[in-house]
Order: structure tokens, then sequence, then C-alpha cells
């Protein structure tokens, strides 16, 4: 196919998808049957059956929960015909028609050595179906992580980079266990400070995580006034929610480390929090023995306090127990079980998928738990009662279902592209189309947001800390979707032809996506105490990305001026998030660091060395005259 085909065909798959947006109103038919309405007058459903199309006969009474959770159906429903569609894709690959050899396309992406590292054989013959997308899996060894764009062989020509980098996982693993405190005293607290404490919790951990009952959290207040100190499951749960209030108390106190008082005051709360850990996990064998959702709850919070410890394995290894003992309490629920406990065990379901889905898109070797083959057949989170405010509570299970919501179409992005066996990431005869039907899903899920999690696609300054940490999802997730069209262009770029503009805009949207992922990074407390391990790793994925398009003329005027000073923007901002945990910092974020200011150098040098090409042409021409 020519180059002209490409844009044209490529440019036809992208109007298809982007004009299929939802009207302002349904018609009756429309809405009932629960499908998009053009909102014409007769709309072409309707149209279409022949049947009468009619507006306003009954009023949308759907809360906002209902609208996202129709959204999150909608979207998965779409992907499932959209994966059955596109598994059966026979025609050579649309992009095939810019390379020299239209059976052969190149591939940065490394499986495994030399050889399989520089090409890709694009199967002629028919694709076989694709995995079942109705659970929202991520595929192990998926090639979507840091280290798997570290193999891209366009960082060939800069070996220093590899050379100094260091397995993830064995920086992790050969880290000294966290020191038993040889007292087991818990520090006293006033009603005041238990209740800044509580309140602290409360906007923090159980607003992103919205597993804590009003009811289950007055009764541990009650607990932590009484000075109960006794070997049982709601005991360490008791300490476990004051180890993440005074953690979160600790995080906010960081962003004014300029003040002395606020840094003594973000001390003597990691210590608080550190004391309570140290309790909690003298019990958590306790939680161990019992099959409950407070034994469960106990888990997930201390993987949570794991990761604002930025210790990645340690928070695994206990996002995978509960992950057990959620399989367990679904599968067999216990005879005194209440509602209220079904639905906590439900939403710390969710929160683990959530979890476990993070770590994974950046170490995809660690072994899952199982918990996402089985998602489909899970309720979503339901009514249940988390703030004494409801509309706090309603804003926080809005936030939830959209992080879940994001979350789900992420599993689905990485596997559809970037699956080991069947991703259609380097298969230009599928992964056009997968993007723009993708891309598609991806803005309406924006679309879905509340206005307090709104956000523009730019620098702008969101309504909220939430919106922003949206947002960065949102341009996660946006910057994976058009990564194939840069990962082609990156490998077959070809100075004696002219890259083809369709695909260049598209790479363009990857790059903007990119950089703008990174301008945007402030101080979320969501990000700082729970994320600032992933976040390490994602940023330096965006820089590297940079590095290997800069490095191509054709994509380097794409990029905005920021990219040469974004790296400063990253180091200080994840150094002082990196001091968090104290004196035992990860080594893993610490050589992200690393990686992101060496990185920030190499483009640096790449613009000043097209600075000095650009002179030298500009003063031979001028000789030239």
């Amino acid at each position: 196919m020519s180059t002209d085909d490409l844009g044209a065909e490529s440019s036809q798959a992208t109007s298809n998808v982007r004009k299929r947006r939802r009207a302002a109103q349904a018609c009756n038919i429309c809405r009932v049957r629960k499908i998009r309405c053009d909102g014409r007058e007769p709309c072409e459903t309707c149209s279409t059956t022949g049947q009468a199309c009619a507006y306003g006969a009954e009023p949308n009474t759907q809360s906002k929960s209902d609208l996202i959770l129709e959204g999150i159906l909608r979207v998965e429903k779409t992907l499932q015909e959209m994966n059955m569609r596109n598994s059966k894709v026979t025609s050579p690959g649309i992009l095939s028609g810019y390379l020299r050899d239209e059976n052969i396309i190149s591939t940065p992406l490394s499986y495994g050595g030399p050889e399989t590292r520089s090409r890709h054989i694009v199967s002629q013959s028919p694709i076989t179906s694709g995995p079942n997308i109705h659970n929202a899996i991520l595929s192990s060894f998926h090639t979507s992580t840091t280290e798997s764009v570290l193999e891209w062989s366009c960082f060939d020509h800069v070996p220093s980079i590899r050379q100094s980098y260091v397995s993830i996982f064995g920086l992790e693993q050969s880290r000294p266990p966290i020191a038993e405190r040889t007292t087991a005293r818990i520090p006293f607290v006033s009603g005041s400070d238990l209740n800044n404490i509580i309140n602290s919790f409360q906007h923090s951990v159980n607003f992103w995580y919205p597993t804590m009952s009003m009811q289950k959290m007055n009764h541990l207040r009650s607990r932590i006034m009484e000075g109960y100190e006794d070997n049982t499951t709601t005991t360490c749960l008791a300490f476990l929610m004051m180890a993440l209030g005074c953690a979160s108390q600790s995080v906010m106190k960081t962003f004014e480390a300029h003040d002395p008082e606020a840094a003594n005051e973000q001390q003597s709360n990691k210590a608080m929090a550190d004391m309570y850990f140290d309790g909690a996990l003298k019990r958590i064998h306790v939680a161990q023995m019992e099959v409950s959702s407070t034994a469960n709850q106990c888990f997930l919070f201390v993987a949570l306090y794991f990761a604002f410890l930025q210790r990645p394995l340690q928070a695994w290894s206990y996002i995978n127990a509960t992950a057990a003992k959620c399989r367990l309490l679904l599968a067999y629920s216990p005879l005194e079980s209440t509602a209220e406990d079904e639905e906590c065990t439900r939403r710390i379901f969710w929160s683990c998928y959530i979890l476990e889905s993070d770590y994974l898109a950046e170490l995809s070797a660690l072994p899952q738990s199982g918990i996402a083959e089985i998602e489909s057949s899970i309720p979503l989170p339901g009514d249940y009662s988390t703030h004494e405010n409801r509309d706090t509570e309603e804003q926080s299970s809005l936030y939830f279902l959209a992080c879940l919501s994001m979350r789900r179409l992420l599993n689905r992005v990485h596997n559809l592209l970037y699956a080991k066996e069947t991703g259609a990431g380097l298969d230009d005869a599928r992964f056009p189309y997968i993007v723009c039907e993708l891309d598609h899903q991806l803005e309406e899920w924006r679309e879905l947001l509340p206005s307090n999690f709104q956000f523009t696609v730019d620098t702008q300054s969101t309504v909220t800390q939430h919106g922003g940490f949206l947002r960065q999802r949102y341009l996660t997730c946006r910057s994976v979707i058009y990564r194939p069209y840069l990962t082609w262009l990156l490998t077959n770029f070809n100075e004696s032809k002219e890259s083809p503009p369709n695909v260049l805009e598209k790479c363009q949207v990857c790059l903007d996506a990119c950089l703008l992922h990174m301008l945007n990074l402030r101080d979320f407390t969501h990000t700082v105490m729970v994320d600032t391990w992933i976040c390490s790793l994602s940023m330096t994925c965006a820089m590297l990305i940079l590095l290997a398009a800069i490095r191509v003329p054709a994509l380097r005027d794409l990029i905005r001026s920021e990219a040469t000073t974004v790296g400063d923007h990253l180091q200080q901002l994840m150094h002082r998030w990196a001091q968090v945990p104290g004196h035992f910092q990860s080594p893993s974020v610490a050589q992200s660091l690393q990686m992101i200011w060496d990185v920030h150098g190499f483009i640096q040098h790449e613009y000043e060395q097209d600075d000095v090409r650009k002179r030298r042409l500009s003063n031979n021409t001028v000789d030239t005259i």
C-alpha cells in the first residue's frame, strides 16, 4: 500500500471512530436499549429499524455513579466487539507501503536476544483470535514496561544508559528488612490529635480506596481511645488506620519542607506512623490465621503502608495475600457475614485489582494473584457509608469508580497492544484500528468524569488534586495507546523517504502525552503516598521515549521546547518524595532519578548538536549564495 493510501485509510479509521459521539440527549428507544444515539430526528438507529423516534418521554434519573458504571459496561462491550472484529483482519498492513520490503517490519522492541530485537515478521496468514478480554487482565511479560523500552534498539547508540542499569528486582531484593522495634509501646494521643489523624486517614486512604465504613471506623476510634493493645485483628486494624493517618499527615508536611517547624512535624508524624505500624506488624499473624473482611483489610493496609515506605516487593507480597483472601471470601462467604462485610470485601477486591495492575505495569514478570481472572464476575462497588459528609462520600465513590474504570481500560490497552504473543502493537494490519477505538473509549471515560474531576489536556491547574491525578492516568493511557505508531516510525525511519504525515500526527499525540504527563506532575498526595515508586519508573519511561524521538529529525520538530527543562522539574519533585520514607530510601527510585538526570543531559546535548547543525547549514547556504 502506498504512503497516500496510508494517510487516507488511517484517516478514515480515525474519522469512523471520532464521529461516534454521544448525543446530549438520547431518544427513548436508544435510552431503553442503552445504545448510542446520534441525536437526530429520527436518529440513525430508529431509521434503520423503522421505529418511531421520540425524545423526552422519561426524565434521566440516573446518578453520577450510575452514569460511570454504565460507561464502564459500554466501553467493555465495545472493546469485546472490537477484539472479535480485529481478530479477523488478514489484509497487509496499512503502513507497509512505506517500507522497502512489505513483508518485514523492523521493531525496536526486544523479546529476547539481538536477533529478535531487530526484526518482526508480519504474518500474512489469517490471525487467530486473541484472548478473551471479558476480564481486564494485564498479561505477564507484556512489552510496555520501562525495562522493555530500555531494550529498544535505538538506545544502542547510548550504551551508557543500559550499562549503568541494574534490575529493579535485584535492587529491591538486596534491601535490608525493616528493623523490628524492641519496645512494643504505642504513642499516647489526645482526643483532638486522634480526630486529626483519623480525619487525615479519611481524606486520603479512605477517599482513594474507600473500604472502611463509618461504623467500623468509630469502633476502632473507641479502641484507640480506651487504650486497647490486645493481640486481636481489630486492634491490628486500628493501629494500621492510625499508621496510615499519621503517614498522610507526614506527606502533607513534606510539601511545606521549607518551613523548619513543618519539617519537625513531618518527622514526628513519620515516627508515630512507624510506631503504630510496628505494633500492627506484631499482630499481623492473628489476621493471617483469620478469614474475615477485617483480617483482609489489615493485609490491604499493610500493603499500602509498604507502598508509602517505597518497598514494592513487600507491598506486592501483601497485595497478593489480600487478593488470596478476597477470592476465598467471595467464593465462600462466612456464615456470620453481613451485607456490610460483603461490600467491604468487594471494595478490597477492587482496591487490590488497581494496586496489583499498577505494579504489574512496571514489573510484568511478577507472579499474578489471579484476581484479574475473575474481575468480570465481581459486582462493582455499591452503597457503603464511608464518610460522615454525604458529599465527600459521593466524591470518594466517584473517584474510586473513575480510577477503577481507567485501570480496566489500561489493562485492556496493554493486553490488546502489548501482550507478548498476541499484542497487535507490532502488527500494522491491526493496530491503527485498535488505536482509534481505544482512543475513543479513553475520551468517553474523560467525558463521564464529574465536574470536580474534569481537566483540560494541557498544563492548566485542575479544580482538585483528584482531577490532577486522573489527568495523569489519562495521559499515561493516551501515550501507551499511541506508542505503536512511534515504535513503528523509530524503527522504519528512512531519511530518503518522507515520513507519512498521518503517522507523524499520531506520533505527536504520543509525544505530547508523554511530555504533558511529566509537566503536569505535582505534589499529589495520592501519588506521593502510594505511587512514588511506580511514578519514578513511569517518568523514566517517558524521558526515554522523548530521547528516542529526539534522535530522529522528523520527530524532533514535533516535540515542544519544554523537553529541555522537564528533567529538572522531575528531579526537584521526586528527590523530595524519595526522602519521605526516611533514612532507608528505595534504591530503584534512586536509580530512576539518576536515569532521569542522565537522559535529561542527553536530551540537552541532542538539542545543542541540532543547533550546531542548523547554524552550519545556514552558514553553508550563505556561502553558496
